[in-house]
């Protein structure tokens, strides 16, 4: 059918228009916080096959949105009012900016006529979101709506997969147009070439000591096969920057371990003297090359070959040998037919890296003060969650026993902000129960991290999502305490906390609730909380000086203090 016999599109107003689009390219569900400044949409999503999550703060609603973009690769969809609401949406813009996940944020605006008087909650969202967004845009006319759409839809999976915000005057969301609706958006792949793939074979034959560093997005599950696939045909260590736990299975017996914040001393000595580095996907930012350090920039001392989707990152901060710009899905399934020259020559150095992480991941031999023992909390947890159960986490040193010792076996089971920002875990829990509702989702929290979003329990609770938040509970904002020791010892300022009863929390939410002080407590309150069906909060309470799993507050101390004197 060419354009000129397409039907003349029937006029349907601005906000319903929109919505037309979202169904068009695939929308299932939408995360929101509602305004008067959007009520043409909210009425467009009335009759709509979308699943709408009504949420209790604009900035659990975008969390939501980024980890179904983490779980799905495709955009997560958020809209807030204007203004307040812009701002409290803002962390998760930034959350899915700096973790490359596909996200659109649609945010309510003034009307067009009233635009720099200040008017009530007027913002400039291209001013205010522009350099934390892969595009910021308004629409001016109601005729653009499945041009503007189409095009977030297609930047937000593009490249680098990042968030869109896009404006939405109230009046034109009124308006009425006879428009097309806009074709479903592709997202647009490319191979590596022959000579490429080539010139990987040969940097493989002619390495003594290379590793794999798997990072970034646009990863599935079938494409961590695939790579696995090449990992064990050239007997390849492995490893995966910080919180992409789910990218290689930590049963693989190429598995060596993560590269983040605490990460094993043994597998940093041997990345830094690795003669090949694969780094597929991530970017290898501040944590991941533990600030900097790992490679020289701008000429890293390895031999570093740099797979990533966007072009842009390739040569930005390290000058690689080889840079192929392709994304990790395409990248893995060109590897199915590259096969070693000849029998590795690494695969005692992998053994032996193996070796050390086996022992470095395990919870049983890590022992702290109190009574309340993390190692065997983790050691349990093995056992109890099934392979597709979800972990979801925010920001603090808590996470290090989620980090270090979970093992991650399949993709999608992972979601957490490689942005460090702290709150995202109960949103990201919420969010990954709602659109998988079969599956087990296990929040960690941290006592002043769980308060940031805390009250998104409230939409556990609406939805009837039986989700479980194991919530670490020492009194304080550990890990800045944990660098205040280290820099300022025994001089506290501004870190203790005074916490409420997280257990009557969630009864009064109408969760289940249980406090838990004891190693022998968890495990029977877990299974209850499994049981009950019902969103529930396990307020474990630890020694705050269970800083971390190698340390103690006082040890950081006592440090700092003789290295002053």
């Amino acid at each position: 059918m060419t354009s000129s016999t397409l039907p003349t599109p029937s006029p349907r107003m601005g906000g319903h228009i929109l919505v037309d689009q979202l169904l068009a390219h695939g929308t299932e569900h939408v995360f929101c916080v509602p305004g008067e400044s959007y009520l043409a949409v909210l009425d467009g999503l009335h009759d709509a096959d979308i699943q709408v999550t009504v949420c209790r703060q604009e900035g659990g609603a975008s969390m939501m949105a980024d980890a179904y973009g983490k779980l799905t690769g495709k955009p997560g969809i958020c809209m807030v009012t204007r203004g307040p609401g812009a701002a409290n949406a803002m962390a998760g813009v930034h959350i899915a900016m700096q973790d490359s996940t596909p996200f659109i944020l649609f945010v309510g605006q003034i009307e067009r006529g009233m635009r720099e008087r200040e008017a009530f909650q007027e913002m400039d969202y291209r001013a205010v979101f522009g350099t934390q967004t892969k595009w910021t845009t308004e629409i001016d006319q109601v005729e653009r709506i499945p041009e503007i759409i189409s095009r977030a839809f297609h930047i937000a999976t593009s490249g680098r997969p990042g968030p869109v915000v896009i404006a939405l005057p109230e009046d034109m969301l009124v308006e009425m147009a006879a428009v097309a609706d806009a074709p479903r958006y592709e997202v647009i792949e490319s191979a590596p070439t022959t000579q490429q793939l080539q010139a990987l074979a040969q940097q493989l034959a002619q390495a003594r000591k290379p590793i794999a560093i798997l990072g970034g997005t646009r990863w599935n599950q079938s494409a961590v096969d695939q790579f696995s696939d090449f990992c064990t045909r050239h007997q390849l260590p492995v490893a995966v920057q910080f919180r992409r736990q789910m990218l290689c299975s930590t049963a693989h017996p190429c598995f060596v371990g993560d590269v983040g914040l605490g990460s094993n001393p043994e597998l940093m000595r041997y990345i830094k003297e690795a003669d090949l580095v694969l780094l597929v996907g991530g970017r290898m930012p501040e944590v991941a090359s533990q600030s900097y350090s790992l490679f020289d920039i701008p000429v890293p001392a390895q031999n570093l070959i740099h797979v990533h989707p966007d072009a842009s990152e390739l040569n930005r901060v390290y000058r690689a040998d080889l840079g192929i710009n392709v994304s990790p899905m395409a990248f893995a399934q060109a590897l199915s037919d590259l096969s070693p020259a000849h029998t590795p020559v690494w695969s005692a150095e992998r053994d032996r890296l193996r070796a050390s992480y086996v022992a470095w991941n395990d919870p049983t031999a890590i022992t702290h003060p109190g009574t309340l023992q993390m190692g065997q909390v983790m050691n349990y947890l093995r056992t109890a969650l099934p392979d597709d159960a979800i972990l979801c986490n925010g920001a603090g040193n808590y996470a290090t026993w989620v980090h270090r010792f979970h093992p991650f076996t399949r993709y999608g089971t992972q979601l957490a902000p490689t942005s460090g920002s702290m709150g995202y875990g109960l949103p990201a829990a919420v969010g990954a129960k709602r659109i998988n509702p079969s599956r087990t989702v296990v929040c960690f929290a941290g006592d002043g991290c769980f308060m940031m979003h805390g009250q998104e329990f409230a939409t556990a609770v609406q939805y009837q999502l039986p989700i479980i938040v194991l919530l670490i509970d020492n009194g304080m904002y550990g890990t800045i305490r944990m660098h205040q020791e280290r820099n300022y010892p025994a001089r506290l300022s501004a870190t203790a906390l005074q916490n409420p009863d997280f257990a009557a929390y969630a009864q009064a939410f109408g969760g289940h609730g249980e406090r838990v002080e004891t190693t022998e407590q968890f495990a029977p309150a877990f299974e209850r909380a499994l049981a009950s069906g019902k969103p529930a909060i396990l307020h474990c309470l630890i020694d705050p000086e269970a800083i971390s799993p190698t340390t103690t507050l006082q040890k950081i101390r006592e440090q700092a203090q003789a290295a002053q004197a």
